[in-house]
């Protein structure tokens, strides 16, 4: 299913952060990528995910969480505590944008990215409705965790093992519909022939099950 991806600049106060958005024709849902630090909307692994999704009729928004007035402070901006302020203030934007307040929303996680979308679902349980977490430093959302509602699936590879250990420990303090993927022989960048695309069809069927068609009270 075709999107046209358009560029948007996602306001919260007077900061103005790069996006992409894409929606594909009756999408009633829409994913948002929590990149890691040293990362962007520009990020080829996280730009072949959100492509599957849109094949799936999901529409996906990708977005910088540093200003472009920002980049020359980055280093100061890598604060779990603030980045999650930022994501809570995107999903406000989401809601109130006129394309897409009406989607249900997920997250979509990578690295440190992935324990700020954790954070971020933990504040606001209303609208995050599912999340996905790739390679993801989960432990440093650890107390955050047992607060978070929406279903969440922990993708690691075999062979990044600090990370899969770390993702372990997240997912028995995970108190939410949950599950742990670990794909063999991967790493952490998930670079082995088909890894990524196995990540996004673990991700693309997550979203399907817990987005597309959620619970009912």
């Amino acid at each position: 299913m075709f999107a046209m991806a358009q560029e948007e600049q996602v306001r919260i106060g007077s900061l103005a952060l790069a996006g992409e958005l894409s929606i594909p024709p009756r999408a009633a849902t829409l994913v948002a990528f929590v990149h890691g630090s040293g990362s962007s909307l520009a990020s080829p692994r996280n730009r072949c995910i959100a492509l599957a999704l849109q094949r799936h009729g999901i529409a996906t928004l990708l977005f910088n969480l540093v200003s472009d007035a920002e980049t020359g402070a980055r280093h100061e901006l890598l604060d779990p505590a603030l980045l999650c302020w930022r994501v809570v203030q995107v999903l406000g934007w989401v809601a109130d944008h006129p394309r897409t307040r009406e989607l249900r929303v997920g997250l979509f996680g990578s690295n440190r990215g992935a324990a700020v979308a954790l954070m971020a679902a933990a504040e606001r349980p209303g609208q995050v409705l599912a999340l996905v977490s790739r390679g993801g430093h989960v432990e440093l959302a650890q107390d955050c965790l047992p607060r978070v509602d929406a279903p969440t699936l922990l993708i690691v590879g075999s062979g990044d093992q600090q990370v899969l250990e770390c993702n372990r420990i997240a997912f028995r303090r995970l108190r939410c519909i949950r599950r742990l993927e670990v794909l063999p022989e991967a790493n952490h960048f998930f670079e082995e022939p088909g890894a990524l695309e196995s990540v996004a069809e673990l991700a693309t069927t997550w979203f399907d099950v817990h987005l597309q068609n959620p619970r009912t009270p």
